[in-house]
């Protein structure tokens, strides 16, 4: 199942630098590993906002909010998800 992901990321500024940093070091390391392993299939940065559009391909809602509770900032973050399904007119293969 396909996935559209809006994630926002919402530190408080009371937040220790070093902590913020620890935080985001964990999030890279865990985001690069979902994308190596083809659950996290596309990841794109909102251009002006600490925030990103991604697709996700899991095998269900519930795999889905697993992994998106398991990310180090998911306590930080607005998420909106869209469920996705392949549209009549594509060209690509890899759109299912």
């Amino acid at each position: 199942m396909l996935f559209h992901v809006k994630m926002t990321v919402n530190l408080p500024l009371s937040m220790p630098v070093d902590e913020a940093n620890l935080l985001k070091k964990t999030e890279k390391e865990l985001a690069l590993a979902l994308q190596a392993s083809g659950k996290w299939r596309h990841l794109w940065r909102l251009v002006g906002h600490y925030a990103n559009v991604s697709i996700f391909d899991v095998d269900s809602a519930e795999e889905l909010h697993q992994l998106l509770t398991s990310l180090p900032l998911f306590p930080y973050m607005q998420i909106e998800v869209a469920p996705m399904c392949r549209h009549p007119s594509s060209n690509k293969e890899d759109d299912r």
